[in-house]
């Protein structure tokens, strides 16, 4: 059984909790969150407090387990995205290279021969430039902020040889020599 799943989710104050089938929706002060709960899962509110338990039979156990700690983990997820919510930082690099906003989209000029504009993937999904070289992806939702973010990030992957393109905030960049350093040739 999932430790993760055995924990109680405490709801914050101005956080509420609905469930319409096999959908709950979380809503908070930063937006709303729908998770989508299994059937061989059930989620139960009381005294602020969500608990996460198991209806599964001896057919379906092992997925059953593995749903529990999913669905505790994505509804932890949806709590702290409402009242914190997620972030993503971008840096792009290279010369030349750079980012600006055009309306809620991001508009990149990454080395191609044309622009290349990324919109926020989700209702509650954000995209900003602190400036050229800086790219802030803010939301409450945990998976449209990663999903918005790498869109972004595959736009131009960083190079190994030159790191030019764009990286995640604090990502370790491995450089490679090249051919003809690697064989000491000159």
């Amino acid at each position: 059984m999932s430790r993760i799943g055995l924990k109680p989710i405490s709801l914050p104050a101005g956080v509420t909790f609905e469930q319409n089938g096999n959908v709950a929706i979380v809503k908070g002060s930063k937006g709303e969150v729908s998770v989508h709960i299994p059937a061989d899962v059930s989620v139960e509110v009381a005294d602020g407090q969500i608990t996460v338990k198991l209806n599964c039979n001896e057919n379906n156990e092992r997925q059953a387990q593995k749903d529990h700690g999913t669905t505790a983990a994505n509804i932890t997820n949806a709590v702290k995205g409402v009242t914190e919510g997620w972030k993503k930082e971008l840096e792009i690099a290279g010369t030349g290279y750079r980012a600006s906003m055009k309306g809620a989209n991001v508009t990149m000029f990454l080395g191609y021969s044309h622009m290349i504009e990324r919109s926020p993937i989700g209702k509650y999904t954000t995209i900003k430039c602190t400036d050229e070289t800086h790219i802030v992806v803010e939301g409450c939702s945990k998976e449209d902020v990663g999903q918005t973010a790498a869109s972004i990030y595959d736009a131009k992957r960083p190079d190994v040889y030159g790191n030019k393109g764009v990286h995640y905030k604090g990502q370790k960049m491995i450089k490679k020599v090249g051919k003809r350093a690697a064989s000491g040739k000159k």
